[in-house]
Parts: C-alpha cells; structure tokens; sequence
C-alpha cells in the first residue's frame, strides 16, 4: 500500500511543505510583541548602564580626549616603531610611551628648573617685592580727593595684606587636592595613550560592529576628529610660542628683569582659556606702576599687551584651524571661543571638534538624501559619495 503522500497530487503535497516549513511548532515562536518588549527592556539597559558609565567616568574623559589627540600626533612615529621592531604590539606602544614622555618631560623640566631659579633670585633680592611708597601715597591722595574718604597709605597696606591673605588662603587649601586630580589625570592619559596605541585597532573594531552607523561615515568622523585634533593641537601651541616671544620682547623693552621667566609663564599661561597670556603681562604692567613707579612703562606694556599679544591669539588659531582643517575662519573662531564660554578649558578641545562633526554630519545627510531621491541627479550624489572616505590615513 502506497503512503498517503504520495497519493496526493504535486500541488497539494509542496503546499504541506511549504506550510510545514513557515509554521512551525508555536512552542518554539516568540510572540512579536515579547520581542518587542525585550528590546525595549535591552535599549533601557543601554540607557541606564550607558549614563551611569558617563557618570562614572566623566571625571576622565578630558585625559582620554588628551590620550586620544597624542595618539593622532604620534602616531606616524608609533608606526614607524612598529614597522622597525615587529613584535608584539606593546612593545611599539610601549616605546612610543616613553619616548613622548621624555620629548615632552625633559624640555618641559630644563625650563621649569631655569625658570624656577629666576623666580628664586627674585625672591632672594636684597631689597624684596615692596610698593613704592611714593605711588602708594599718590594714589591715596588721589582717592581721597576724589571720593571724600580719609584713607592712609598704612590702612591700605593692611587691608591688602588681609585681603591677600583671604584669598591666597583658600587656594593654599585647595592646592594639594587640585595637585592630586591634575597628577591622576597625567597618570590616566599616559595609560590611555599606551593602550589607545596597542589595542587601538581592535578598539575601533568593536565599536565600529556595535555602532549602528555605515562604516563609511564612521570612518569619516574619525577622520574628522584627527584632522581637528591635529589643528587644535598645532594652533594652541603655535599661539602660544608666538604670543610668549611677543611678550618676551614687550618684557625686554620696558627694561624687567628675569625676562625668561616672564617669557615662559606667558607661554603657558597662553594656553589656558579665558585668562591667557593677560594674567602675565597684567601683572608685570601692574609690577612697573606700583612698584618700579614708572607708569610710561607700565601703559607701554599694558598697551602692547593688549592690542598685539593677546590680540594675535584671536589671528592664529582661526587661520591654523582652517588651514589644517575644513572649518571656515569664522566658525572656527567661535567654535574655539563659544565652547571655552559654555564647557570651560575642555571647550578648546571640544568645540572645533562639534563644529567639524556637524559638517561631517551634514555631509552625509546629504549623500543619503541623494540616495533616496533617485537618479535625477547622478552627478551631484557621485560627487557627494567621492567626499566620503574608506578609512583615515592616520588610523593605524
């Protein structure tokens, strides 16, 4: 006897199959809506664990952004290293490691320890840091002829020395404390250039699986961000040498002493946000009429201060930015001055980095608009998609 199977017309047996194989057993189904409720349990989880993770770690995103930028400035040598020994990936990393650390240490400890002795001489003059009396009571008379008080150069001297005192206080508290999350901060941007260097592929691997983003456009936001990485980087230390050598000169001229040690505080000072090269030459203008009682020198040095030195830095970040980059001068002007107002020193860093985003951003927006538009315009998408880079050069 024949099976029942083969009985049955062609057409009815390949739809039993066909039934048999979409519909299978209800057991081992998941109903829609459980799957939907899982991903909306998974996404939650991402968001929660993603926020605490930020919470946790916010404290060292700017060594890891720093760690993130050297990697983009060495890497070349990074490379080369890795070419010349072969070995295992730590090795190059680790050697590249100490090399920027002794590139930038033993410079960095030749002038703080040249600098040091200036600021010591200082101290150790004979006659001391005094306010010229002469000044003092000019100044007293003068105030009081205008306001009606009856202030003495004794009672002004006092009240200076208390509120030094109140204010420089606090900040001997705070010192060790500030000194404590700045030495941890070295210590995680050393360790994160270290592993950013050997694991740095292996890293991007991962995220780019994870990201839900055509790897395309990743790559082209990695790209972005070493292109502006490069440009902040070059652009903060170019302003700064160029503003400490400005300085230096106006320093020389006016005739103050310890011109290096003023020459290189200006340095450094150029690259903080907001307070700049002005906390330097401020005080030494402030230094000339109060206490050296040579106000032309004083008004000499203020004025070139304020219309070359500090003036240049609003020059030569935006033409750096530019020139290395693709941010148009004004964008990158604001970008640097817009993000040092809203996220304080970080901004420097962040801001043109947002700004070269959002146009990267945009850029892709429009090839995907492209696509979905059709063929009417093959050119104009061509040329879009040709914008559009595989892979950085500087991504090892």
């Amino acid at each position: 006897m024949l099976p029942v199977v083969a009985a049955m017309p062609a057409a009815s047996a390949d739809s039993t199959l066909m039934c048999m194989e979409s519909d299978p057993p209800s057991g081992l189904v998941i109903p829609r809506l459980t799957r939907l409720v899982s991903f909306a349990i998974l996404v939650g989880l991402v968001v929660l664990f993603g926020l605490l993770s930020l919470q946790v770690m916010a404290s060292f995103l700017l060594p890891l952004l720093l760690a993130a930028m050297l990697v983009v400035i060495f890497g070349p040598l990074h490379r080369q290293l890795k070419t010349r020994l072969g070995g295992p990936e730590w090795l190059a990393a680790g050697l590249t490691t100490l090399l920027v650390l002794l590139i930038v240490l033993v410079p960095l400890g030749i002038l703080v320890t040249r600098a040091g002795g200036d600021a010591v001489a200082v101290l150790r003059r004979p006659d001391g840091v005094r306010l010229d009396p002469a000044v003092l009571d000019r100044l007293v008379r003068v105030v009081n002829e205008g306001t009606g008080l009856q202030l003495t150069a004794d009672g002004v001297n006092a009240e200076l020395h208390r509120l030094a005192e109140d204010w420089l206080g606090p900040i001997a508290a705070r010192a060790p404390a500030v000194l404590g999350r700045i030495l941890i901060g070295l210590v995680v941007t050393v360790i994160g250039f270290f592993y950013f260097l050997s694991d740095g592929p292996r890293m991007l691997a991962a995220v780019t699986r994870l990201v839900p983003l055509d790897p395309r456009y990743q790559w082209q936001l990695l790209e972005e961000f070493e292109e502006v990485s490069r440009a902040v980087v070059s652009a903060t230390l170019l302003a700064a040498i160029v503003q400490a050598i400005l300085g230096g000169i106006g320093y020389a001229v006016v005739g103050l002493s310890n011109v290096f040690l003023l020459t290189l505080l200006t340095f450094f000072m150029a690259m903080v946000p907001i307070v700049g090269a002005a906390a330097v030459w401020g005080a030494a203008s402030l230094y000339l009429l109060f206490f050296e009682n040579n106000a032309w020198a004083a008004g000499g040095l203020a004025a070139w201060g304020l219309l070359v030195v500090s003036s240049i830095d609003n020059v030569i970040k935006p033409l750096v930015l530019h020139g290395q980059s693709k941010l148009h001068p004004l964008l990158a002007l604001l970008s640097v001055l817009g993000g040092v107002t809203a996220l304080g020193p970080i901004g420097i860093l962040v801001g043109p980095i947002a700004v070269a985003f959002l146009q990267a951003a945009l850029a892709m927006l429009a090839v995907e608009l492209d696509s979905l538009e059709g063929p009417s315009q093959p050119d104009d998408a061509a040329a879009r998609q040709a914008r559009v880079p595989s892979r950085p050069t500087g991504v090892a």
